[in-house]
């Protein structure tokens, strides 16, 4: 699964790569004490399109800078795969045994995801059992992408001088980053909600316990809004994003009320069904796992800031909405955060979820994940 040997002494970067930004973490431990190494963010243009030449080109160039800026040690990195080249399918079946489920990889799955099973990379992890009727089968997920995708990715990442010993899906990553908490006994069978909320797309994870029982890529996120508020306010793209972020501050940094509502109302309509759209995973869940009902929905991801969302979500979920706080405990005194208006940081919680793969490979604290992504 591209999971090579880690440096026990040199911890790899976490490398987040979204669509519109970039972010690079290092982490280490001593003891029970987590500190942040070094930290490194750089903006994307918005308007190149994701995993074009010139995009990819742009990412080249800057995570060099950020390489040279920061004070990273090494060039060991664990990325992740962006959703829009990852395929996700999930199937009941009547058995779980490893040799059956290949053989539907090959017969059925890959065909179904637009993919050849001899070629490209088709991953699954067993979710658990699941009520179909009166039935009882097992839930399996599927993750697949197409070898030249997975090629190009590494390929990107290499010419920037970087070494890549691992490769995850952001699903991976997300629940990685909460892990801990669920790791006391008691805790087994609790049943927890994460939330992605990127650009592009929205990804949902339903974990109980120590494992993933439900993932979801939602084609709906933080991008769809910008493109409302350019369009219904006549502006660019890069005003609309720079507009909602001064929104997300506390200060709001002298927007009128006019347009901070022009603003909202641009976005009412897309909040209202992305919001829509996660309740399905709840209700989804409900039926088909019959199991505890979450008590609680933690939000990561840069629109996570988003008010007009957060409420939205309260009215749809009829849970607790918490914004994520991935680096909550940390050492903070050598990475350099802006912590004035966003203190939560939740938006380095996917980059937090990769550092920490270092840890499941050592077999440290963190217990090895079975739910990996995608690799070969």
């Amino acid at each position: 699964m591209f999971d090579f040997l880690f440096n026990r002494h040199n911890c790899p970067i976490g490398l987040d790569i979204g669509h519109t930004a970039i972010k690079m973490i290092q982490l280490s431990r001593r003891d029970e004490s987590w500190r942040v190494d070094a930290a490194e963010q750089a903006q994307l243009d918005p308007q190149l399109e994701a995993d074009s030449d010139a995009w990819r080109s742009a990412v080249v160039q800057a995570l060099g800078r950020m390489m040279h800026h920061g004070r990273f040690r090494g060039r060991q990195v664990v990325s992740c795969l962006p959703g829009d080249v990852l395929k996700i399918k999930s199937l009941r079946l009547d058995t779980a045994d490893p040799a059956q489920i290949e053989a539907i990889i090959a017969d059925e799955v890959a065909p179904r995801l637009g993919l050849d099973a001899a070629v490209d990379e088709v991953r699954y992890c067993v979710a658990g059992s699941v009520f179909q009727g009166e039935e009882i089968k097992n839930e399996v997920l599927f993750f697949g992408i197409p070898r030249d995708r997975l090629a190009a990715h590494i390929e990107m990442l290499e010419q920037a001088g970087l070494e890549p010993i691992g490769i995850e899906t952001v699903a991976g990553a997300l629940f990685r980053s909460f892990q801990a908490t669920l790791r006391r006994q008691e805790d087994k069978d609790v049943v927890s909600v994460f939330v992605d909320l990127g650009t592009k797309y929205t990804t949902v994870i339903i974990g109980r316990g120590q494992n993933v029982v439900f993932v979801k890529q939602i084609p709906l996120a933080g991008g769809h809004f910008n493109e409302q508020v350019a369009s219904q306010l006549g502006i660019s793209l890069q005003e609309a994003m720079h507009l909602r972020g001064r929104l997300h501050c506390t200060d709001s940094d002298g927007v009128d009320a006019d347009t901070a509502q022009a603003v909202h109302d641009a976005m009412s309509a897309t909040v209202e069904e992305l919001a829509h759209e996660i309740s399905l995973c709840f209700k989804y869940y409900a039926v088909a796992f019959r199991g505890r009902r979450p008590s609680e929905a933690v939000f990561a991801g840069g629109e996570a800031y988003e008010p007009s969302l957060m409420e939205a979500l309260k009215r749809h979920l009829g849970v607790t909405i918490r914004i994520a706080e991935p680096l909550r405990g940390f050492d903070l005194s050598r990475a350099g955060f802006d912590r004035r208006h966003h203190p939560q940081l939740c938006e380095w919680t996917i980059a937090v979820g990769l550092a920490l793969r270092h840890y499941d490979q050592a077999g440290d604290a963190h217990e090895q994940l079975q739910f990996s992504g995608v690799g070969g």
